[in-house]
């Protein structure tokens, strides 16, 4: 029987060298002997990285009634937040606090692997955590549509209203952009979410791209999809990366087998997604395993060659400068015909408030700055402050084509001064 470290490489050594060890052991010591390879006893008693090993029979993982089950490791505790998702979060983290009170719909978008699903099913296990008997229904918009088109064919459709409309607490729905174009799905999507939303139970929902630009979406759906927390996750910048790659290490326990070096390495070169970075650390320790080689920078440059190649290319064209903050508070008060000082003061007049709220917006759309950095910036008000105006700015402009324009206008100005 031989030691392997995982599941992946015993059934890579079994499928690659299995027959061949069997028969030179079987010629050496004249007796018939099979090969056996077994993960390694001390390595079956710690958490393993997901695509090497899967969760040992009996873990315990929060009950969700789930079209997919909720993944133990999509926690908010492995959740590392940054300037790239701090608002999603916090809206996360608000929700899971008291779900159906506030940002009720939190709609998240962003490119694939940036931690949209991580993000969702954190929340569903903070609410299961808190009260075990909370029904919460995980599933992708792919299985609702399967389900209304099931439910036709069946002529179950009362079941299947009765199900989503009055038997659940917490309606978490990922990749909603794939209802596009299905007119009796979003029939169906559009009455469940006002009976969800009347009864004031949670709804969270994921795309890749913001509700009012996801093509063939019925308008009154954009509209009920913009009524809480339009929220979106963008790449992580360098620390954020770094940061990611020193939690993944912790999580797998890899601290020891993978340098501080090699991951800033990695975060240096690798900046598409989360998903990516992850994928790099799966790459370089099959690398370093195949080659019997201690990971190193070195190792990690031969192993990501590839990726490496991708970020040059990628860095070739230098970013544009980006406004300071001066110049957003002097912009929007221009427009709005009152000073940057009123901006940063304290005062809460109407004539203040809601410029000073776009200014905020615009800090956070063409800065990305953190909430903590723009209540700072704005006479230092706290994060909650900063979230109500950000909210504000989006369902203003979801509902006020004038207000929409006069902010539209003051972003460009921001933009082709750069």
């Amino acid at each position: 029987m031989l030691g392997a470290p995982d599941q992946f490489a015993v059934e890579w050594n079994e499928s690659k060298h299995g027959a061949l060890l069997t028969r030179l052991a079987a010629e050496r010591l004249e007796s018939e002997l099979e090969i056996i390879f077994r993960v390694q006893e001390d390595r079956t008693r710690r958490p393993q990285m997901d695509f090497f090993v899967a969760p040992a029979p009996g873990t315990n993982v929060a009950r969700a009634r789930a079209a997919r089950p909720l993944n133990e490791r999509y926690s908010f505790k492995t959740f590392v937040i940054g300037k790239s998702n701090e608002l999603a979060s916090a809206a996360a983290y608000a929700i899971a606090e008291a779900p159906g009170k506030t940002y009720n719909p939190l709609f998240i978008y962003g490119a694939t692997g940036l931690g949209k699903t991580h993000l969702m099913q954190g929340i569903a296990h903070a609410v299961l955590e808190r009260d075990a008997d909370s029904r919460v229904m995980y599933m992708g918009a792919e299985q609702f549509i399967n389900e209304v088109i099931e439910s036709i064919h069946s002529r179950t459709m009362t079941d299947f209203r009765r199900k989503y409309r009055n038997e659940v607490d917490i309606f978490l729905v990922d990749d909603v952009h794939f209802l596009e174009g299905k007119e009796m799905t979003q029939e169906e999507f559009f009455h469940t979410f006002n009976a969800l939303h009347e009864a004031e139970k949670q709804i969270v929902l994921t795309s890749d791209r913001p509700p009012k630009d996801i093509p063939g979406l019925e308008s009154r759906l954009v509209s009920r999809f913009e009524w809480g927390m339009v929220a979106d996750i963008s790449q992580p910048d360098l620390e954020h990366r770094i940061a990611i790659l020193r939690k993944k290490a912790e999580q797998d326990h890899l601290e020891l087998t993978i340098p501080d070096d090699v991951l800033r390495f990695i975060a240096e070169h690798v900046r598409s997604s989360v998903r990516e970075l992850e994928g790099s650390i799966i790459k370089l320790l099959l690398f370093a395993s195949l080659k019997h080689r201690e990971v190193s920078i070195e190792l990690a440059r031969e192993a990501l060659a590839d990726k490496i190649r991708e970020a040059a290319g990628a860095r070739s064209a230098e970013p544009e400068a980006l406004p300071s903050v001066d110049r957003v508070q002097e912009v929007v008060a221009r427009r709005w015909g009152v000073t940057p000082e009123g901006l940063r003061s304290k005062a809460r007049t109407r004539t203040l408030t809601v410029p000073r709220q776009v200014a905020m917006f615009l800090a956070r759309e063409l800065l990305g700055m953190q909430l903590v950095e723009i209540g700072l910036a704005f006479g230092g008000r706290d994060h909650s402050t900063v979230i109500h105006s950000l909210d504000k700015v989006q369902r203003s402009m979801a509902g006020d084509d004038r207000f929409r324009d006069r902010v539209e206008h003051a972003r460009r100005e921001l933009a082709t001064a750069r």
